[in-house]
């Protein structure tokens, strides 16, 4: 499965993510429907595993919150 790299601000400095495309459709469609931006979006999601002490990556955490959505809405 090939993966989509993107960059984005974070806290006022430039990174890049790289997810597979199943996860950045979920993640553009929920930004879409909450009239927000991707980068903010993410910048939640990586304050919430900065705040639960969560040591794995950034990549992992937006899977996990994918997960989370899609689960909540099945």
């Amino acid at each position: 499965m090939s993966m989509e790299k993107r960059s984005l601000s974070l806290a006022g400095h430039r990174t890049s993510l790289a997810l597979e495309p199943e996860f950045w459709a979920v993640l553009d469609e929920a930004c879409a429907a909450d009239g927000r931006s991707l980068a903010s979006l993410v910048a939640e999601i990586d304050e919430a595993r900065i705040s639960a002490g969560d040591e794995g990556g950034l990549a992992s955490a937006c899977r996990i919150w994918v997960l989370r959505r899609v689960q909540t809405r099945a």
